[in-house]
């Protein structure tokens, strides 16, 4: 028989909240820190082992190539865009103490559809963004166009068969929004 899960998982499930990047301050993760997130991220469902996801980490000496990316994706949308516009978006790149990138690893050659692999990265997420919170950070998700544009693609190193999926974002903050009203198993949970 399967032990019962401690009520630290309970707390640590209903704590969660969702902190918009732009929110999170210092200090973020340190090194240890992070390192037993990705732990927990290796934790996934991974049908057929593929480990169809990873993270890449964009460390505050890169964030001026970053932002230089979300000025790009600024300009496509709206080539009108003034400076303070443009400095805004860049400004952007600055958020969050620790700022990741998740990448969906679609390998050609492999029976296992692409829904499967996006169903691990999400479980992974999940996991990051609940470690981050056991181990007393807030955390968020962004995601927008400039996941897309050839210059992130550049700038992360992405292969033809990887897609940035989303940013997570995790430091210390708190929600300033009244937690949602999550919904109750009799919402979503029913038998045949």
């Amino acid at each position: 028989m399967n032990e019962p899960m401690s009520d630290d998982v309970w707390n640590t499930l209903a704590a969660r909240r969702h902190v918009a990047l732009r929110r999170l301050q210092a200090p973020g993760p340190d090194d240890a820190a992070l390192a037993r997130i990705m732990e927990a991220a290796g934790q996934a469902p991974d049908h057929g082992c593929l480990l169809p996801w990873r993270f890449v980490l964009i460390p505050s000496e890169r964030r001026d190539d970053l932002g230089v990316v979300f000025e790009e994706a600024l300009v496509q949308r709206d080539p009108t865009a003034d400076d303070e516009a443009r400095a805004s978006a860049r400004e952007k790149a600055g958020y969050a103490p620790c700022l990741l990138v998740a990448i969906l690893v679609d390998a050609p050659g492999t029976a296992i559809p692409v829904e499967e692999k996006l169903i691990s990265l999400g479980c992974a997420l999940q996991n990051v963004l609940l470690a981050a919170q056991a181990l007393g950070f807030a955390s968020g998700l962004a995601s927008g166009g400039a996941l897309e544009l050839p210059a992130m693609r550049r700038l992360l190193a992405l292969e033809a068969h990887e897609r940035a999926v989303c940013f997570v974002g995790i430091g210390t903050g708190e929600s300033r929004k009244t937690p949602r009203v999550r919904p109750q198993p009799g919402q979503f949970f029913k038998s045949l």
